[in-house]
């Protein structure tokens, strides 16, 4: 009999977090805030496209910084039903956000044309 077993350990059990886990996050998380302030503050990147991109690419780093880190999410856990979950959460997201900016992006040439005449009678 193994000493995990004795003890009551389950081998398959998700590792507990760790002091050095949550410092090595925190330590990510304020690396991953401070770039991009300083990009955006310092006018480093002189296209701001160019600079919301990398903004938004360093914010999606962070997220899952935060969901390995502090979260505690991989395939692993609860056998991968919480990943599983995620990848449904964010398929939804992609969906409702596409859709929102598909119908926003085609609203003004599905809207009915008003003439000038009309245009004066609105108050």
């Amino acid at each position: 009999m193994s000493v995990d077993a004795e003890i009551g350990h389950d081998a398959h059990a998700p590792a507990h977090a760790t002091r050095q886990g949550y410092l090595i996050g925190f330590g990510l998380s304020v690396v991953l805030t401070a770039i991009p302030f300083w990009l955006v503050m310092a006018g480093v990147i002189a296209s701001n496209a160019v600079a919301a991109f990398v903004v938004v690419g360093l914010a999606l780093a962070q997220i899952v910084v935060h969901m390995v880190f502090f979260l505690h999410m991989d395939t692993r856990s609860e056998s991968g039903w919480t990943f599983m979950a995620l990848m449904f959460t964010i398929v939804l997201i992609a969906i409702a956000l596409s859709g929102s900016l598909w119908v926003m992006y085609h609203l003004t040439s599905n809207m009915m044309p008003m003439s000038p005449h009309d245009m004066r009678q609105v108050p």
